[in-house]
């Protein structure tokens, strides 16, 4: 077969030059490759290789929509190459057509799962709509396929497989003589992330970046790991890099949306959301993502609608319904409850969204007044959840006792005068569902004081402590506390502010820091930031603790699934909290939840004058302020103070009898009489 060429005639052979020079060229120069691949399809139309070659080179010059164009008719002509449906899934992502980009590298991995590439651009969709378990399973068949060592091959399959224990025993022989293997530190990092011990899989990716500055699939999850490490501006460093080199990657963008919500950059993580909910239009976990960060901006209207849009889609997410319910001041309807039901019926839902819908269920039905119901419901979707965490009571208990005998007087009174004496902080600490976010609302009114989120820089900090010694015990927190001058205790503290200042927005000179477990921290506190305010929040133990049982938390709070566990923890608070009462006199300023409802401008003045503020109107006028708000409180908190839920736990009574016996002496409260004849500071 020949081709006129200015009317010569030249063989095949040379078009066959012209295609090699064009592939060539492709990552160099794609301008001049699509001009190649161009010249060819002039005198052989439909040629296949110069098509794909044409279509590769329109994405890579930015014109994704002519990419789409060009490798459509190929993918028709060519239906079980792999490659040609691998090129077509990257042009319809460049062209924002996400659901179509998943469902044509799904057929190129299934017609070639030895394509790395596609693996890892699937698993990078997959990522962005939520679908983290086969998202997962996507990024190990792209491990297994990039890799062609065959020593390290059945190190990948193992991965593949989840068999954790061969894959790391694999690459630790292998890595013994190979240390500057990239490709297997990064497998051995996917081994320390999947088991927890991110830590180490943080230092063996940053290793691999600095062998490998341009390993992508690396520093990708590098910046995962840092992100779930509490190091969020590290992490936001990473994928900025990546999305400068690909900018439309859906894993990325995901990843940039979920750290900036961290650092309280909500409008760019929203804005984010929005466009991949018109790539994505069809799935219901975005909806859901794009719904979460609308309602933590106050954008309640906007946010019921993208939660309604994720339940047209996907009815059977249990973790919608629960976000509904979780608004508190969202009523369901008999509808609602028809399509919970059925939902939780389905014989192919997962245990994750069963425990989702059943305390929704519970809501539902306690909205309606059908409490026995209600609790069955909250019961079997606690029972659910304590199953997938891991929790001790016995471990906090222990906790608790080492805290009271290392925070004694004599500790405190040889570091008088040391610490970090920034006055800058203000922690709010307690049970959840204790009233913590409402005086963190009404604190965060005032104007020398921001409001920030639950911040867990304090733990990070004291567990970073922790130290290998011989003792079990010598070189672990709190023990090891013993041991600190007054120069480490003074970098603790600006350490805490300087991990904590991506956090502020504004000049003001005090921020507040409500995490509630930070009360097991209290004295760590002391200790490093003396002039930091501390604020224990307190509310009935069986109010408080039915209403932390009733609760399912994005993360952490696991003593809370179990009403013993709940009961038990409780009463370690009361204990720990009542050693600094003894211990640090008047350090530690408590809000009773109770005396705040009903006496509201008593407690905020009391309150205010323990943190050497004025009083500001504002402060009684909380439910004005706009603030983004992240807690299960966040539309209560938008709203006057109202009474009606002190009581609702009596409606349970007759089954909480498990809480009160491990509750035990902690069950003991003031009355409301006691509670109004003073404001003492404790």
């Amino acid at each position: 077969m020949t081709a006129e060429t200015g009317g010569v005639r030249e063989p095949q052979a040379s078009d066959d030059q012209v295609l090699a020079q064009a592939v060539e060229l492709l990552h160099k120069r794609p301008a001049e490759a699509l001009e190649q691949a161009r010249q060819i399809l002039k005198r052989s139309p439909g040629q296949p290789i110069a098509t794909l070659v044409a279509g590769i080179a329109q994405r890579m010059l930015g014109d994704a929509s002519s990419a789409v164009a060009t490798l459509e008719g190929l993918v028709r002509a060519q239906p079980n190459a792999g490659v040609t449906h691998y090129e077509y899934g990257l042009a319809l992502a460049a062209a924002g057509h996400g659901e179509a980009a998943v469902a044509a590298l799904r057929r190129a991995v299934a017609l070639n799962p030895g394509l790395p590439g596609a693996w890892r651009a699937l698993a990078d969709h997959l990522t962005a709509i939520g679908d983290t378990a086969a998202a997962d399973a996507a990024y190990a068949q792209h491990i297994r396929a990039a890799t062609h060592d065959p020593r390290l091959l059945r190190a990948a399959k193992a991965l593949c497989g989840n068999d954790i224990p061969v894959a790391e025993a694999l690459l630790r022989a292998h890595l013994k003589e190979h240390p500057t293997d990239v490709a297997a530190i990064r497998m051995l990092a996917e081994v320390a992330a999947r088991i927890g011990r991110l830590g180490d899989a943080q230092t063996l990716l940053a290793r691999c970046l600095e062998l490998a500055p341009g390993f992508a699939e690396a520093r990708a999850q590098h910046a995962t790991v840092l992100d779930r490490l509490n190091r969020p501006l590290e992490a936001l460093r990473e994928v900025e890099q990546l999305l400068a080199l690909e900018p439309r990657n859906p894993n990325h963008r995901n990843l940039k949306a979920t750290i900036l919500v961290g650092i309280g950059e909500y409008e760019q993580a929203a804005e984010i959301y929005r466009r991949l909910t018109t790539e994505y239009p069809r799935q219901g976990k975005v909806w859901l993502s794009y719904g979460h960060v609308l309602k933590t901006s106050g954008r309640q209207a906007e946010a019921l609608n993208a939660y309604r849009t994720c339940l047209e889609l996907a009815p059977a997410i249990g973790e919608v319904w629960f976000t509904l319910a979780n608004l508190k001041t969202y009523r369901f309807t008999r509808e609602d409850v028809t399509a919970m039901s059925a939902a939780l019926a389905h014989p192919d839902n997962t245990d994750n969204n069963r425990l989702h819908l059943h305390f929704a269920l519970g809501k539902a039905c306690e909205d309606a007044g059908e409490f026995a119901e209600s609790f069955a419901h909250y019961a079997e979707g606690n029972r659910l959840r304590r199953a997938q965490v891991p929790y001790s009571a016995d471990d906090t208990t222990r906790m608790v006792e080492r805290s009271r005998a290392i925070f004694a007087r004599e500790l405190f009174a040889s570091h008088a005068g040391e610490g970090c004496q920034a006055p800058d902080p203000i922690f709010v600490v307690g049970l959840p569902r204790s009233g913590s976010t409402l005086v963190e609302q009404i604190l965060a009114s005032h104007s020398q004081v921001e409001g920030t989120m639950e911040l867990h820089d304090m733990i990070d900090l004291a567990r970073s402590l922790n130290r290998s010694t011989a003792g079990p015990e010598a070189g672990q927190y709190p023990e090891v506390l013993s041991s600190l001058g007054p120069r480490e205790l003074r970098d603790l503290g600006e350490r805490y502010l300087e991990r904590t200042r991506v956090q502020r927005k504004s000049a003001v000179p005090h921020f507040i820091d409500k995490l509630p477990n930070n009360f097991l921290y209290a004295g760590f506190i002391a200790l490093v930031l003396p002039n930091a305010r501390i604020i224990d929040v307190r509310r009935h133990p069986l109010g408080c603790c039915f209403s932390g049982f009733k609760q399912h938390f994005a993360r952490g709070q696991h003593f809370s699934y179990d009403l013993g566990d709940i009961g038990r923890y409780y009463r370690d608070y009361v204990a720990l909290m009542g050693h600094f009462d003894s211990v640090l006199p008047g350090r530690i300023h408590r809000v009773h939840y109770e005396a705040l409802v009903e006496n509201t401008e008593t407690e905020v003045r009391a309150l205010l004058e323990y943190c050497g503020l004025p009083f500001e109107d504002a402060c009684l006028r909380f439910y004005e302020n706009d603030r983004a708000v992240r807690t299960a409180s966040s539309e209560q908190v938008r709203q006057p103070i109202f009474r009606d839920g002190l009581e609702q736990w009596r409606h349970y009574e007759q089954w909480l009898q498990p809480l009160k016996m491990a509750l035990g002496p902690a069950l003991a409260y003031p009355t409301p009489a006691e509670l109004g004849k003073s404001r003492v500071h404790h």
